[in-house]
């Protein structure tokens, strides 16, 4: 009898301490592919103050256990768990378990919401009516998504109307990193029922300008910490793409993707030819281009891309309203941070699929303006829907 109120006792103990643990933070919770345990996010390490304003964790959720976690610090996506094949709950989204992880990362851009203008601008230098504005170059001899405080390190204005929303605005002031007009910036990511992260974008000025906003959400569909993404395969709806210079600044004119290692208009695994003997190849180390969109249509907008995780089933379809798509294959990651669930940003281990318009456009004439005038508005949505097979 006493053996069995011993028992008894243990149980119910160890009961009470798996509930404390599932419940003792404000958390999202999602399984890591490589070990599969789950993870929490501790909205307590969100919590920061930073140039006078406060950071937090916003998590958006839907009917199908969908999650999407987010930071306004940056504007970052932070973790996105969807369902695989299996019904079981993947993070397909690169990132860190603090506010700290992101501010120390020697990669700045994970899961960020870029600006004030996505990509490079050759030799930190482009001309409005004949004036000439200089800008931070913070990528060898070019700027790169915004300068030197681009919008991946401001603190943004958040709300939460609902469950499926957030709302994050920021006043990007006149001559911010050289930048011309106040600039008032509104993203809205919604998370829909429909397993659709939308990302809806803004913006106004009071002085001629360019913008350019994107998200630099770093995927891997088989789960962060699962390995490599060169097994993933990838379509792009896109028949030219935009070659570069040695410093990845287009030299102005697309080029067929057609018998290149850039033709993925038919789904094509990422590594099959990303070691082929190509100038292009070499001037990125590996994938890191412009796309030219086709037209294809899908959901009322531009079909840009459908990507497959190999290991998980998933599949990510991206839709757009802008004319470029920039492939980055993780050519640049170098195992020198450590991602949530504890694995390292180790060599090609996540991929980015940034909607843009095309890089260096305000010195390019041929490609589609990125200028804003005061009284125009910045008006620009694209989504990325998941699926499972």
């Amino acid at each position: 009898m006493n053996a069995l109120k011993l028992s008894l006792a243990a149980a119910l103990l160890c009961s009470f301490a798996a509930c404390n643990q599932g419940t003792k933070t404000n958390s999202t919770a999602g399984t890591s592919d490589s070990s599969n345990v789950t993870l929490a996010l501790d909205s307590t390490k969100f919590q920061k103050e930073i140039d006078g304003k406060k950071t937090n964790l916003y998590v958006l959720r839907n009917k199908n256990k969908m999650e999407a976690a987010f930071t306004n610090y940056g504007g970052r996506l932070v973790s996105l768990l969807v369902p695989d094949s299996s019904g079981k709950l993947v993070d397909v989204v690169v990132g860190f378990d603090s506010v700290e992880g992101f501010e120390k990362s020697t990669e700045p851009y994970f899961g960020a919401t870029i600006g004030r203008y996505g990509n490079r601008i050759a030799k930190g230098k482009f001309s409005l009516d004949g004036k000439e504005y200089t800008l931070f170059t913070n990528n060898g001899v070019n700027t790169l998504h915004g300068g030197k405080k681009g919008y991946q390190y401001v603190v943004w204005d958040a709300s939460q109307p609902d469950a499926h929303t957030l709302v994050l605005s920021y006043l990007s002031k006149d001559m911010e990193e050289g930048f011309p007009g106040n600039l008032k910036v509104k993203v809205t990511y919604t998370l829909t029922d429909d397993n659709e992260l939308k990302m809806d974008y803004e913006a106004t000025t009071d002085k001629k300008t360019v913008v350019n906003l994107t998200n630099h959400a770093f995927f891997n569909l088989n789960g962060e910490g699962s390995g490599t993404i060169l097994n993933h395969s990838l379509q792009i709806f896109a028949d030219q793409y935009t070659p570069v210079d040695t410093t990845l600044i287009p030299l102005g004119k697309n080029a067929s993707v057609k018998a290149t290692p850039f033709d993925f208009t038919t789904a094509t695994t990422i590594g099959k030819r990303i070691e082929e003997a190509n100038d292009q190849l070499k001037a990125g180390k590996g994938y890191d281009h412009n796309f030219v969109l086709n037209g294809t249509q899908g959901m009322g907008m531009t079909h840009a891309a459908t990507v497959k995780g190999d290991k998980s089933g998933i599949v990510m379809d991206i839709y757009t309203q802008e004319p470029g798509l920039q492939f980055y294959s993780g050519n640049f990651m170098q195992s020198k941070n450590v991602f949530k669930g504890g694995a390292k940003d180790d060599f090609r281990t996540a991929l980015a699929l940034e909607t843009q318009h095309f890089p260096d456009s305000p010195n390019q004439a041929a490609f589609p303006s990125t200028v804003l005038n005061p009284g125009q508005t910045y008006k620009t949505s694209s989504v990325y829907k998941f699926a499972s097979k």
